[in-house]
């Protein structure tokens, strides 16, 4: 069993990313994004008193039922300030209200989404690499070069032009541009050092290109997902 490197700490700032064993797509379709985004969602909270997969067999009644529970009963164990879900892997940017809040969640992310793949697709093993990579952000320019970097995401992979970035559904970025559904998500850290509000556009649309070029070359350098 691998050690990690670094020690998380309770109130720092994480990129956590992972991405699937041999890079394979892992997200297949919009049913498979909104699968993990509900997962995301449940598994922000402390213990909750059923798997995931438990849950969504629930009635409609009981499951409205179950949420307001868990709303109430099991308090969120970290802040999600940033996401991206691509196509093979993940980018989170995340703070911890524990020492041990963010293995928590993304072993239950991977493993509930691992179950529900491999079932849905007749398909056995590993879905995720063995274990997550975690960098703590040390400043604010870093904080924000990393929230730029995980949003500009599908623009760099060249899945879509940088115009059409808000038109992508499986990131937090329509969060930050104040048109987004994914409540779960809280922008307020970063988007305080942008007056007004409007100019964190700008900030990330600017480095369109600049990432993609990057893309291109990042088989010469360090590996990334």
């Amino acid at each position: 069993m691998p050690y990690r490197k670094i020690l998380i700490r309770t109130g720092e700032i994480y990129h956590v990313y992972n991405r699937s064993v041999a890079k394979q797509p892992i997200f297949l379709n919009q049913r498979d994004y909104e699968r993990a985004i509900e997962t995301i969602d449940f598994y922000r909270h402390k213990n909750p008193p059923l798997r995931f997969s438990h849950y969504k067999r629930l009635s409609p009644m009981a499951k409205g039922d179950f949420i307001q529970n868990l709303m109430t009963n099991c308090p969120v164990i970290l802040e999600i300030l940033g996401f991206c879900l691509m196509p093979n892997h993940f980018h989170f940017l995340l703070k911890p209200n524990d020492d041990n809040s963010i293995s928590s969640f993304v072993r239950n992310f991977q493993d509930s989404y691992a179950k529900y793949f491999n079932t849905k697709n007749d398909r056995v093993g590993s879905l995720f690499q063995a274990m997550f990579k975690a960098v703590r952000i040390e400043t604010d320019e870093q904080l924000l070069h990393i929230s730029r970097y995980i949003h500009l995401n599908p623009v760099s992979s060249f899945m879509l032009k940088a115009q059409s970035l808000e038109d992508y559904p499986w990131s937090s970025f329509r969060e930050y541009l104040g048109s987004g559904v994914y409540t779960f998500v809280n922008p307020k850290e970063i988007l305080a050092f942008f007056k007004p509000k409007t100019r964190y556009k700008e900030f990330v649309l600017d480095q369109a290109d600049y990432q993609q070029e990057l893309e291109k070359i990042k088989h010469l350098t360090l590996e990334k997902p």
